[in-house]
């Protein structure tokens, strides 16, 4: 862990893009070294370190370095500081065993991401995306800070692994959990995922669905932890899984009106995070199992989709679906892409999704049968709007806005390829337990 840091803090300092690339794939193999359980062990002692750490730790790294491959020609010291410091927070945030540097990260974590959106998007509304996103985040975060407090006062402590629970906390667990319900986010508290990844640049579109949303599933991973209010099964909690699943349904009907691509896939990251909140907050051991799978699947997943539509941008010029037509008669290979990241969003076999939505579904039976109803027709959905995407952008006669000159590079098709590779966890399904 120390090694991750000193290494970060290093890329930092030194500011060269290649020494920083270098320095990312030793740290990407690093980091794999957690995942054996000895190691585990080992720094359990410093750290706050398990496998869901472990595994958000080395999606972390990777994200970051696949977002230096997929914008080789930004190389801009302030874009690389704005990454790496990005960077060194999440490490810290998934690592760190005491709940105030973890808050205080947890909402450092914001800033690079806003600086993001702001400097390198690309329409005069990232300002207001940007309000919006720092507005949502912060004011549901402020009473979180409180109950910490209060927390770390009754236990005198502020290590998490010291908890003894001594007070009920169920009273306040509408604002424990409501950070992270906003961080993930919970349909209602949804409003400013779009308009962020609609007028964030690539790299704050990779970053943002593929880590920050996945704050706040560790979060609740944690306070459960902490404060073990969800094995009580109160009424609030009940209303809470009630709205996530019904607001999934919801985002994923929402997906099929949608004419611009990265709202397309926001809305998309939406209906996939419901499932991860239904499976922390159910507090059995199928659910968090299928969440925490979720996770890694769909960190993966939608990064490379806001890729390949940032690659079909780039052929097109626009991102409205109106003006992408018949994408597989000129480019070929970018389709092949488009139907292979649209077959892992909809959950195809063997898939890693397909095994968080499998395991989630025990979880739902315990709670309600109607639950397992809602789930159905969200997979259905799912099904339907990603064969929508599909259909929509590569079938048909090829539209006239299409650039014909414009082919995809080596950086390009690594930056895809590394993104389906770590998908292979699925034949080492220990790692998640």
């Amino acid at each position: 862990m120390f090694s991750m840091l000193f290494g970060i803090l290093a890329m930092v300092l030194i500011n060269s893009w290649s020494v920083t690339f270098c320095t990312i794939v030793m740290l990407v193999f690093i980091s794999m070294l957690s995942f054996n359980q000895y190691f585990s062990n080992i720094v359990n002692y410093v750290f706050l370190y398990n496998n869901v750490s472990s595994l958000l730790i080395f999606l972390s790294i990777l994200l970051v370095g696949l977002c230096f491959i997929s914008t080789p020609e930004n190389k801009k010291s302030r874009y690389m500081m704005c990454l790496l410091s990005l960077l060194f927070i999440l490490v810290i945030v998934f690592s760190v065993n005491n709940v105030l540097l973890f808050y205080i990260f947890f909402e450092a974590s914001l800033i690079p991401t806003l600086l993001l959106i702001i400097s390198w998007g690309y329409q005069p509304e990232r300002l207001q995306a940007g309000s919006y996103m720092m507005l949502y985040t912060v004011c549901a975060s402020l009473p979180l800070l409180m109950v910490l407090l209060y927390w770390s006062y009754n236990e005198g402590s502020f290590m998490m692994c010291l908890s003894t629970l001594t007070t009920n906390y169920e009273s306040v667990s509408f604002f424990v959990y409501l950070a992270f319900l906003v961080k993930l986010p919970m349909y209602t508290c949804h409003l400013w995922l779009p308009k962020a990844h609609v007028e964030a640049s690539l790299a704050g579109s990779m970053i943002l669905a593929g880590i920050l949303l996945k704050l706040g599933g560790y979060g609740l991973i944690q306070m459960n932890c902490i404060f073990n209010i969800s094995g009580n099964k109160s009424t609030f909690l009940i209303i809470i899984m009630s709205l996530s699943i019904w607001g999934g349904l919801l985002a994923s009907l929402m997906c099929l009106r949608q004419v611009d691509m990265k709202a397309f896939i926001a809305y998309s990251s939406i209906g996939h995070m419901a499932l991860v909140i239904i499976g922390i907050l159910n507090d059995q051991v199928w659910g968090i199992l299928s969440s925490i799978i979720t996770m890694y699947a769909h960190g993966l997943c939608s990064s490379a989709m806001f890729c390949v539509a940032y690659y079909s941008y780039l052929k097109v010029r626009s991102r409205s679906l109106m003006h992408m037509k018949g994408l597989l008669q000129v480019y070929p290979m970018l389709s092949f892409f488009w139907f292979f990241l649209c077959s892992i969003n909809m959950a195809v076999p063997p898939t890693l999704n397909l095994l968080g939505e499998m395991f989630v579904i025990p979880s739902l039976w315990s709670l309600s049968i109607l639950f397992i109803f809602v789930m159905g027709l969200m997979i259905f959905f799912s099904g339907v709007y990603n064969m929508f995407l599909y259909t929509n952008i590569n079938h048909g006669v090829h539209s006239k806005y299409i650039l014909y000159s414009v082919p995809m590079n080596s950086s390009q098709y690594m930056s895809l390829i590394m993104h389906m590779f770590p998908m292979i966890l699925f034949l080492k399904l220990e790692l998640f337990f």
